[in-house]
């Protein structure tokens, strides 16, 4: 009896012993099936270089996803709410999929970290909109070259290639043909170089180009240097003496060797020639219009080429720092009753090259013609008397000294009303 009352007394000290050891709570179990409200184990959620810590608030609405922000490579990034850190997404500890409300994060990760100067999203966070893996640029934002930066710091300055990124967009530092190189401070000593046939020259019949008279409109700061040519096209202008009158397959007079003039190598030398803050006018047109390479003149130019050879003194003045302006040709005088008519040729193609290149272009063939309108010159009473024979040589195409200064004053009157810099150095 008292043997069998031991048994059964150690049987249920046996069993007793057994319940409470496989009663233990499951519920403080790391490993368990279920987990303390609110917590939040990161599985292979280490960050590049660092860790990710969750902590056990709700995720914030919409998910805030740094890219190109604040973390470092070898820092820490704490994601509040399940933020996905840049470089590598926590498994657990983020929102479903890594995605924010209204926009996601593609694969919760940018490649290297990396980012472009100007490319960021505003404070760092993607709403409403995608932010690429690849380059770390935010829907809207505009990426500039060089401004790569590892771990979401940019490089220095945040400067791209030609200018510096601000708002993400980048400026540049190169001018087109046409920006405002030539002074306009009025007082900096500056030259005025002039390009052009007898109409500019000071060849007329009374010494009357109008260039002859251009230094006159122009405070004690403006130096004019002169160079234009009678009977000059352009071509001859620029190759004199070596124009052939051979005609090439394309209609144009062959220029045979292609050397230029020294008028235009002592324009464009260097040290004596075209400086930074100058301007040259180039005015052509009148002689270009024939059709043939004559012998002794071959001043033929075709419209495209007439073009070409514009842009190209253009470029030369505009390498020297000095600013072009193209010029149509003055009108000879034609009356349609009381109105002049403008009369010249080559007026479309100098537009065209000035709109092409960014250059200025005074209308001179138009202006000129209202000109003479203005002062009564229509109609004319023969150019030998009156005031159209105050105004022009016999021939209506060249000027007397008076005429002249009147074209010359034109021209100063439209650099003021197109802007130009040069206006700054009128005199009146």
């Amino acid at each position: 009896m008292k043997h069998s009352l031991s048994r059964i007394f150690a049987s249920v000290f046996v069993v007793t012993a057994f319940s409470l050891v496989g009663c233990s709570s499951g519920n403080n179990s790391p490993a368990g099936g279920g987990s303390q409200a609110g917590a939040i184990t990161a599985t292979g959620g280490a960050s590049a270089g660092g860790t990710t810590t969750a902590s056990t608030s709700a995720p914030s609405s919409g998910g805030i996803a740094i890219q190109g922000g604040t973390p470092e490579t070898g820092g820490q990034t704490q994601s509040p709410g399940g933020s996905a850190a840049q470089g590598g997404g926590t498994t657990g500890g983020s929102d479903t999929g890594g995605h924010d409300t209204g926009g996601s994060v593609v694969a919760g990760s940018a490649s290297g970290g990396e980012v472009i100067t100007g490319g960021e999203s505003t404070g760092g966070a993607a709403t409403g909109g995608v932010t690429s893996a690849t380059g770390g640029k935010a829907g809207g934002s505009t990426s500039a070259s060089g401004g790569a930066a590892t771990g979401g710091k940019p490089t220095t300055g945040g400067t791209a290639s030609g200018g510096t990124t601000t708002g993400g967009t980048t400026s540049t530092a190169s001018v087109p043909i046409g920006g405002n190189l030539g002074s306009s401070d009025g007082t900096t000593p500056i030259k005025v170089w002039m390009a052009g046939d007898s109409t500019m020259s000071g060849s007329g019949c009374d010494g009357g180009g109008w260039g002859s008279q251009f230094a006159s409109v122009f405070n004690k700061n403006v130096t004019v240097v002169n160079s234009s040519v009678a009977g000059r096209s352009i071509q001859t202008w620029l190759y004199d003496p070596n124009v052939t009158s051979t005609m090439d397959a394309n209609g144009e007079c062959i220029v045979n060797p292609k050397t230029y003039n020294p008028r235009w190598t002592a324009m464009t030398n260097p040290t004596t020639g075209m400086k930074p803050g100058d301007y040259l006018f180039i005015e052509f047109g009148i002689n270009d219009a024939t059709t043939t390479c004559e012998a002794g003149k071959t001043r033929h130019v075709g419209g495209a080429l007439f073009q070409t050879y514009l842009t190209t003194m253009a470029q030369a003045a505009r390498d020297l720092g000095a600013q072009p302006i193209f010029l149509t040709s003055m009108s000879g005088l034609q009356c349609s009753g009381s109105t002049a008519q403008p009369n010249r040729a080559f007026g479309p193609e100098t537009k065209a090259a000035g709109a092409a290149d960014g250059v200025p272009v005074i209308d001179a063939t138009v202006l000129s013609a209202a000109l003479y309108t203005s002062l009564g010159l229509c109609p004319s009473s023969g150019v030998t008397s009156g005031a159209s024979g105050a105004f022009f040589c016999n021939d209506t195409t060249h000027f007397e000294k008076a005429g002249a200064l009147q074209i010359a004053q034109m021209v100063g009157k439209a650099l003021k009303d197109q802007g130009i810099g040069l206006a700054a150095y009128l005199a009146n």
